[in-house]
């Protein structure tokens, strides 16, 4: 059996995209005979304090679905103070550099980035090992921190950012990127660079929709995920306009804007929006069972950027309106499986409302059932798995 070693700043039981991700490839590799190991930090997020489980741990292996994840020490927290999050980002990068740098690693390595920082040193440390470095490219940054404005274009982290993000390009043996628009970008750094495409498609197993259409009440859309500046879901609920309207705004999830969206809530009961804080994934698809519609934002339009919700979701059936600009768009119009709404234009997002609200729910439903075949064909994660074996990309 074929070794491979996986490692990312994320792993469940941690919440999230990224996490579930992570751990989709991770099983499904295992699926195509790999024995799979993940290195990872010890499980914090989004909280940004150790689950239960972890606390006064150094570090700790287990066995999760028959892959091997090695969780190391990382002091954690999603403080706003910028010394406080250099020393948690610090803290693991530190624990893994030792690690990768004295312990035994297989040929094969799969490196998850962003984040940047964590993303160099384990492509520096396995470049020096002669190991096959898979650069597992999500986001492009520091582009997209720049877009969000998250960092100053020509700052020292900037140009430090690009210097990282020039050296992963350069030392990976190929790089699999979420978007054509990721590929494009690594091609202007490094033109010979083999690249694949590796969209984030879910693996529900679910071989028949289980959406329940309710009638007799309201359309509810329903927006489930990192509740973070990039998302834009506190803009949204202060912008987006419900009243008069037979639609409900519901959310799911954590993050660094829950408190205030809680507060602007509790203001706004007119506005008919509902939080139901983070929900573990299985509890969350049952409960959304009955809802109707999955919003997926982005604050702005953010190059490379495709959000993974378009496929979590479209997956189960659910019809995407899609507020975040950018190469989703085009996913979404293509497969004709929802609504686009013009990134950070909160006027033609309410008109896009205006028009679900006058839908009866048998055509939702007959909606729903469309969208759930065309995702079982165009989103399938074993065919996109199976294809990359065969090419030899792991």
């Amino acid at each position: 059996m074929k070794e491979i070693l996986i490692i990312s700043n994320y792993y469940p039981p941690e919440k999230g995209a990224a996490a579930n991700r992570i751990e989709q490839l991770a099983l499904k590799l295992h699926q195509n005979n790999y024995k799979v190991a993940v290195v990872c930090p010890l499980g914090n997020y989004p909280k940004g304090e150790l689950c239960p489980e972890y606390k006064g741990k150094f570090s700790v292996t287990e066995n999760r679905d028959n892959i091997t994840v090695k969780r190391l020490w990382i002091y954690p927290s999603v403080s706003k103070n910028i010394l406080v999050r250099i020393v948690s980002i610090l803290s693991f990068s530190l624990s893994l550099f030792f690690y990768l740098l004295f312990k035994k690693t297989p040929k094969k390595v799969i490196v998850q980035s962003p984040p940047l920082l964590l993303s160099f040193i384990s492509v520096l440390v396995l470049s020096l090992k002669n190991k096959k470095i898979i650069l597992n490219v999500s986001d492009l940054w520091p582009l997209a921190a720049i877009e969000l404005e998250a960092l100053k274009a020509g700052s020292f982290s900037h140009k430090l950012s690009l210097f990282f993000e020039r050296f992963i390009y350069k030392k990976a043996s190929l790089i699999l990127g979420q978007s054509n628009e990721i590929i494009t970008h690594v091609k202007t750094i490094t033109p010979e660079k083999e690249c694949f495409l590796y969209r984030n498609y879910p693996d529900h197993q679910v071989s028949e929709m289980e959406l329940k259409t309710v009638e007799n009440q309201p359309i509810k859309i329903f927006y489930a995920g990192l509740l973070g500046v990039a998302q834009g879901v506190l803009e949204l609920c202060e912008k987006i306009n419900l009243k008069d309207l037979n639609v409900e705004l519901h959310l799911f999830g954590d993050g660094a804007e829950k408190n205030q969206i809680e507060v602007l809530i509790s203001s706004k009961k007119e506005q008919k929006i509902f939080f139901h804080g983070m929900m573990e994934r299985k509890e969350l698809h049952e409960t959304l069972k009955t809802f109707d519609i999955a919003i997926v934002p982005l604050k702005t339009r953010i190059y490379g950027s495709v959000p993974s919700k378009i496929f979590e979701y479209g997956s189960l059936g659910f019809p995407i309106l899609y507020f975040g600009g950018g190469e989703g768009e085009t996913i979404v119009e293509e497969h004709n499986i929802g609504w686009v709404a013009k990134v950070e234009d909160f006027q033609d997002l309410n008109q896009k409302l205006v028009a679900i609200s006058k839908m009866s729910k048998s055509d939702l439903d007959e909606m729903k059932l469309k969208i759930f075949h065309t995702a079982k064909t165009a989103f399938h994660l074993d065919n996109q798995i199976k294809d990359l074996v065969a090419k030899k990309v792991f």
